[in-house]
């Protein structure tokens, strides 16, 4: 893999499918639907899963593609592929709160190498560099990169923890394990934008313990580990993979290192 092309193209997508998603949600209005099993998804979802999906296509032919919005991508069987989900926090997206993110990454033997998350309406831009290194780019985002920060987990303190946690799938089970540790501080986001809290050192823990698919945590899973951070299943503590069969996660916990894991 050319991860120099890869960083250049992943980035340009992701800025291109931002740009077609405020389009649409600034607009008076937006048509919602549900899918099959029962989540909602607008033509924001879809114009911009068929903008990256053309150029993710044009860019790495040979290089198998799963994205969220394509259910003909879900039934292969792959440990090397690129993995999008073009409008992560679509509930979000919905309800206009701007917690939605753009969610590409590259997946190499069932490892999430390479990522970038995008969230347009709060002018966030996350993603690793050719080296894997990971960075957030300060807007106004233009053709070439501009400014750019890396990132890197904190340093926690295990007796007064920062904790972030999702605001629409939050339940009893999560604060059950959240109770387990000292925290000083709790906060909510949506979408992958929490992965990039705990890689920005803005948040120390993220536990999830509720269904996600690889294409919501691929791109947030890559560059927490490329600042640093680290993304567990929730039952043994070990690595979450990728490729898994229908590309459904276990519960998992993302976290800087340092911090006393508990047991379920």
């Amino acid at each position: 893999m050319d991860f120099a092309q890869l960083e250049t193209v992943f980035r340009r997508l992701a800025l291109a499918a931002g740009e077609r998603i405020m389009a649409i949600y600034d607009g008076a209005d937006f048509a919602v639907r549900a899918k099959a099993d029962a989540s909602p998804v607008t033509e924001a979802d879809e114009a911009a899963d068929a903008l990256i999906a053309e150029g993710l296509r044009a860019a790495f032919p040979k290089i198998a593609l799963v994205t969220e919005e394509q259910a003909e991508t879900h039934g292969q069987t792959v440990s090397t592929f690129l993995i999008v989900d073009p409008l992560d926090g679509t509930k979000e997206f919905v309800q206009r709160r701007g917690e939605f993110t753009v969610n590409i990454a590259y997946v190499e033997d069932g490892v999430a190498l390479r990522g970038v998350v995008y969230a347009p309406a709060k002018g966030r831009l996350f993603y690793n560099r050719a080296d894997g290194s990971a960075v957030e780019e300060a807007g106004p985002f233009g053709p070439a990169p501009g400014a750019l920060r890396p990132l890197r987990v904190g340093r926690p303190d295990n007796a007064a923890l920062t904790v972030v946690a999702s605001k629409s799938h939050r339940d009893a089970a999560t604060d059950a394990y959240i109770a387990k540790f000292g925290v000083k501080d709790m906060t909510s986001a949506g979408s992958s934008l929490k992965f990039c809290l705990v890689a920005a050192g803005e948040a120390d823990l993220y536990p999830r313990l509720g269904r996600t698919m690889e294409w919501d945590t691929a791109a947030g899973d890559a560059v927490l580990r490329g600042a640093g951070g680290r993304v567990v299943r929730f039952d043994d503590h070990q690595p979450l993979g990728y490729g898994k069969p229908g590309f459904e996660n276990p519960f998992f916990i993302a976290y800087a290192p340092g911090v006393e894991l508990k047991e379920p």
